[in-house]
């Protein structure tokens, strides 16, 4: 009897068993989760020493990396706070930086050596934090030449012509009197020509024909690779050189062949042109809200102060 009543109960335990489905061991698995929680916790312990030091420290200030610069002043320690959030480096110089007003005296100092074209050109420029420069010429034009040995006369009345384009000035960041910068130019103007005394002999009959080809009336629009260089002569007063590639992009279909020259681009033979101008600036710091000058020590959150790097330099 009892050996039958052990058979039943182990029959029910295994019975259990074999119904119920047996449990996985699972590996743990990193998750975003985990990871956060353990970087967290290092950032945490790091955060609190950092808090420490930050609170020791006496002044601080943006280096030129963006990065927040400790100073205790007692000991002349500087570190630089990694869990602190990295700030953008601002410009050297404001949005409204300046203005300048030029003159091209190119065009006028070629034909003194024997240039057949060119008359005069201005133009006006804004500076945006010394780094890019929109820029909008506009200048007169006119040609008259009679090649050598040749049996007519090319002549293109006074005409108006517009350039608009940018530069790019890749010394931003330092001193202003002295730039290096390439920019585009789309260039238009709205012209005429003639062709006068054109002479034909005839070695046969031993005569000469002489006829005028009529006004012929166009338009012309180009591009321009711009690189220029700017120093400083004295006060507001600077020079400028810059060398041009152009490439003609349209001009209308003419009767009798396309213009010799084109004002503002010049002969359509040649793709490279050269500028030199006297530059005059106006300083526009008065148009930004807060001028970089006028930015003293700011007192921080903590109630460190907050030096500019400049004012730093001097301190040590």
């Amino acid at each position: 009897m009892k050996g039958r009543i052990i058979i039943i109960a182990l029959l029910a335990v295994f019975a259990a068993t074999a119904a119920t489905p047996p449990r996985r061991r699972v590996s743990p698995v990193e998750t975003s989760a985990t990871q956060t929680v353990a970087i967290n916790e290092t950032a945490n312990d790091t955060s609190r020493i950092n808090a420490k030091r930050r609170a020791a420290a006496d002044k601080h200030y943006v280096n030129k990396n963006g990065f927040t610069v400790y100073v205790d002043s007692i000991t002349g320690d500087e570190w630089i706070d990694s869990t602190a959030q990295m700030h953008i480096p601002k410009m050297e110089f404001p949005l409204w930086h300046a203005m300048s007003v030029g003159l091209n005296v190119w065009d006028p100092l070629m034909r003194a050596f024997g240039q057949h074209y060119g008359l005069a050109e201005a133009w006006v420029e804004l500076s945006l934090h010394n780094r890019y420069r929109p820029r909008f010429e506009v200048g007169l034009g006119m040609a008259s030449n009679k090649p050598k040995d040749g049996n007519f006369t090319y002549r293109t009345p006074v005409s108006v012509y517009f350039r608009i384009g940018a530069d790019y000035n890749f010394l931003f960041n330092s001193n202003p009197d002295y730039s290096f910068s390439a920019g585009l130019r789309y260039g238009f103007s709205p012209f005429s020509y003639t062709i006068e005394n054109v002479t034909i002999d005839s070695p046969y009959w031993g005569e000469q024909a002489k006829f005028n080809i009529p006004r012929q009336r166009t338009t012309a629009g180009w591009v321009e690779i711009v690189a220029g260089l700017r120093v400083k002569l004295w006060g507001p007063i600077s020079a400028g050189w810059a060398f041009h590639f152009k490439a003609a992009l349209k001009h209308g279909n003419m009767k009798y062949g396309n213009p010799w020259y084109i004002p503002g681009y010049g002969s359509r033979n040649s793709n490279i042109g050269a500028s030199f101008s006297i530059v005059y600036t106006i300083p526009l710091n008065h148009l930004n809200k807060k001028a970089a000058a006028d930015v003293d020590i700011e007192t921080s959150a903590e109630g460190s102060e907050t030096l500019p790097a400049e004012q730093h330099v001097e301190n040590q």
